[in-house]
């Protein structure tokens, strides 16, 4: 992970800059335990499968992860220069803890394993990205998806 004082002094005053939003609510439910339900992944580490379209700068879109795929099966394109990848090389769970969610459903600590994942590309400002978002719960609503595992790169 960068710190912002070891980011060039150029990217770091632009990111300094950025607004934050703000929310007049912070939306909250609550629900049976995670051995009960059924998790999904969404990821802002800028994975895709071999053969899809790489994430490109200011990306919006989205990639779907079917559970089948394979660690050997993913990259990343994500776009930022600060974003150390270190981790994921050495572990693709630390962006993408697929295998991690299957040991715990096999271990019974989560029901189920969600058929299909998500993943954005972070460096992206999200303001921009409500439509997809929006397709994404639906499709996670389709697929019965209660709990998400959200990990920001």
């Amino acid at each position: 992970m960068a710190h912002l004082k070891d980011i060039p002094p150029r990217v770091r005053a632009s990111i300094e800059k950025l607004a934050c939003a703000t929310y007049d609510s912070t939306p909250f439910t609550t629900g049976g335990p995670l051995r009960q339900r059924r998790v999904a992944i969404l990821s802002t580490a800028g994975l895709h499968r071999r053969g899809d379209t790489r994430f490109k700068l200011s990306a919006t879109d989205y990639r779907i992860i079917p559970a089948e795929t394979t660690p050997a099966d993913l990259l990343m394109s994500h776009v930022s220069i600060n974003y150390d990848r270190t981790g994921y090389i050495q572990d693709l769970n630390t962006v993408f803890p697929l295998e991690r969610l299957k040991d715990m459903q096999s271990h019974g600590e989560i029901g189920a394993v969600a058929d299909r994942h998500y993943a954005f590309m972070g460096a992206t400002d999200p303001a921009g990205m409500s439509d997809e978002i929006a397709q994404v719960a639906g499709m996670m609503k389709a697929d019965r998806v209660d709990a998400v595992l959200l990990v920001p790169v």
